[in-house]
């Protein structure tokens, strides 16, 4: 193991940049953080987390590079995953003056399975992360790394995504920090639906125009 300790830590710093980057995850996070509870927004961190495995999995088995490669499938994906940031961003806008008070029972009206799935879902159908482990995987890892030691890459970019998120999470579910955004709780929401439907149209016009940028 020793002898692919660099291409490791190249694997981690790239993964590190990527992963701090906003996006999708990050408003997800935010907005889990400030409107439900600490256990919520754990929740959808650790589902953003185990999603990674997923595009883990179909880059080791060569199913990533075929979505790549193929206009019709990368495009679905696309579609697939603006229509999703769309449906959350609706409800984000739909936020009016003192309905969505920011208080830790708030969460009663989310289900922990509703919490992992939307952390979970976001990440998996995001044309992002799929292009960015394609990437990983076809062309910084090198093709003679045995496949069980890119499954460890793959793991630790899962466990470390996961605590990134969870890391965001806790911060954001500090009193001080909630208390900080109680006056424009409504403004923020709306503010993250702006964001979530400026990503998704993104996508919708990187479908049309057959661009491969999911940035």
């Amino acid at each position: 193991m020793t002898h692919y300790w660099p291409e490791f830590l190249t694997v981690a710093l790239i993964h590190f940049l990527a992963v701090a980057s906003p996006g999708p995850d990050f408003a997800i996070v935010l907005r889990q953080a400030i409107f439900q509870s600490r256990r919520n927004a754990l929740l959808t961190a650790v589902g953003i987390g185990l999603a990674i495995l997923v595009h883990v999995t179909y880059s080791l088995l060569g199913i990533g590079l075929l979505i790549q490669q193929s206009v019709t499938l990368f495009n679905v994906l696309k579609v697939a995953g603006a229509l999703y940031l769309t449906w959350i961003a609706f409800h984000c806008l739909r936020a009016k003056p003192g309905h969505m008070e920011i208080r830790p029972e708030s969460s009663e009206r989310q289900s922990p399975g509703k919490a992992f799935r939307l952390g979970f879902l976001t990440n998996t159908l995001n044309p992002k992360a799929t292009l960015f482990f394609v990437s990983v995987f076809s062309v910084v890892i090198s093709p003679g790394t045995p496949t069980l030691v890119q499954g460890f890459y793959g793991l630790y970019m899962a466990v470390a995504t996961g605590l990134w998120f969870m890391l965001v999470a806790l911060f954001f579910t500090l009193p001080r920090v909630r208390a900080g955004f109680a006056r424009f709780g409504h403004w923020l929401d709306r503010l993250m639906g702006g964001v979530l439907l400026a990503l998704a149209g993104r996508l919708l016009f990187s479908a049309a125009t057959g661009t491969e940028s999911a940035e």
